[in-house]
């Protein structure tokens, strides 16, 4: 491959020294600086590269850092024992300080496939392993956005542009170094990260970089399903939930990542819709405040209208109720899985948090005290107050569980056995009633042989 065929411009470098950026040391990890310094010390060029970069310039504060060289994974791996060696479509090199771990990676060359290195470009343009060394300034244009092609250079301090990348900065604009058709057949999970960034960053998209979104979104069908599942939690669990997934739909490209939700949603259902950014906008200020959030909760959020009118449709046929639901489950998370590979531990929770959802409506004693006792009672209560939106019913049913639960047992008790306490029984209008069923009783097994017959 042309190395003018990849970029429209050759690279330009622009030196901006350390007077004139906000780039401080004190903002950088130990451990980075570690990594820098020993490689520089070596004789190594060492440079802080990507998003700790950019988002160390616009005053952000870097969870990452990552580390550009002209030393290979194995130069790396000699000067570093607590240094470990992955990948192999990137060979990349993981220092490790703990829980911190500090990916180093060689500069990536231009080189043409079946030169030297190791590199094999499949038929639809898809990099499956590139493993060619080359310069720093080849490096640069082989990055995919122009903010993330900056390198601080821990010799001197100074930031070093070669694509433009802080004019893009200062316009805060997403442009993609190169021709924007071929960046995305290369890799399709870019158009993915053009979204999540822009939203991040509160960046537009440059016309250009999202004009084949509409073209070329179906290759995200085509990625590693596990891929996907990774950049689907830095879409929403990264802080910036509700701005990604509003990107997604803007950009057209959640019905490639979710197709459950893009049908559900183009449905007109207002009140899923508010379900829906309530529950990404609950998980921001979650992380915003420190607290824990769980992916399976948000992926519950997110496939909730297509397995509650499944389930809907099953219940309408005549089935019961519990396997109207399981039956909904399996089958929406069996497809969202065939496009993000969600862990069985977290489908296996989402399913009961959407399996307890009709047992809310039944508020009688012994199931009331049965329910607030299940280990997912928290997540399935907090979930119900998001479908607050569906109806007054629901509405005054999550009012009804709330007071519920800051009564002491005994009170609540009487108040559900007839008693003078003020809890009344909410008159639910979900749109799928259960249906009832008289329970046939099982025999005792007490005849003339005695319960050891049985």
């Amino acid at each position: 491959m042309n190395p003018e065929t990849r970029n429209e411009v050759p690279p330009t470098l622009r030196v901006i020294p350390r007077e004139q950026h906000s780039i401080s040391r004190k903002n950088i990890s130990k451990a980075a600086l570690r990594v820098l310094y020993r490689l520089h010390d070596a004789g190594f060029a060492a440079y802080l590269v990507g998003g700790a970069v950019r988002d160390l310039l616009l005053g952000g504060h870097p969870k990452d850092f990552d580390v550009a060289t002209d030393a290979t994974p194995d130069e790396v791996k000699a000067l570093f024992r607590n240094c470990r060696l992955i990948g192999r479509r990137f060979r990349l090199a993981h220092v490790v300080f703990g829980p911190e771990i500090i990916e180093v990676a060689t500069f990536r060359g231009t080189g043409e496939e079946g030169g030297e290195g190791d590199r094999h470009i499949a038929t639809d343009g898809r990099i499956v392993r590139d493993n060619i060394w080359g310069t720093i300034e080849e490096d640069a244009v082989r990055r995919d956005f122009r903010v993330n092609a900056l390198y601080y250079d821990i010799a001197d301090f100074s930031v070093r542009d070669f694509v433009g990348g802080m004019q893009d900065l200062e316009d805060r604009t997403m442009r993609l170094i190169g021709d924007p058709d071929q960046r995305y057949r290369e890799d399709p999970v870019r158009m993915l990260r053009a979204a999540r960034l822009a939203a991040k960053l509160g960046f537009t998209i440059d016309a250009a970089a999202s004009a084949p979104f509409a073209t070329l979104g179906h290759l995200l069908t085509e990625a590693a399903p596990a891929r996907l599942f990774d950049e689907s939690l830095k879409l929403f669990l990264g802080g910036h939930g509700l701005k990604s997934f509003k990107m997604l739909e803007a950009c057209g490209l959640l019905k490639f990542l979710f197709p459950a939700t893009a049908r559900a949603l183009e449905r007109g259902d207002n009140a899923l819709r508010a379900l829906v950014e309530q529950g990404l906008a609950n998980t921001d200020a979650r992380i915003a405040e420190g607290k824990s959030v769980t992916p399976a909760f948000l992926y519950a959020v997110l496939l909730w209208g297509e397995v509650r009118d499944q389930a809907q449709g099953w219940i309408a046929q005549g089935y019961d109720v519990n396997e109207a639901w399981q039956h909904a489950a399996v089958r929406v998370v069996g497809e969202q899985c065939q496009r993000v590979a969600i862990p069985r531990r977290f489908t296996f929770t989402m399913e009961e948090i959407w399996s307890l959802q009709p047992r809310f409506e039944q508020i009688h004693r012994k199931r009331v005290f049965r329910l607030m006792s299940h280990p997912r009672f928290r997540a399935a209560f907090d979930f119900l107050l998001l479908r607050a939106p569906e109806s007054d019913g629901m509405r005054e049913l999550g009012e009804w569980w709330a007071h519920a639960q800051q009564l002491p047992p005994e009170m609540l008790a009487a108040a559900l056995g007839g008693g003078g306490v003020p809890v009344h029984e909410p008159s639910t209008s979900s749109s799928a009633p259960a249906r009832k069923r008289r329970r046939r009783r099982k025999p005792t097994g007490r005849g003339k042989g005695g319960s050891g017959d049985a």
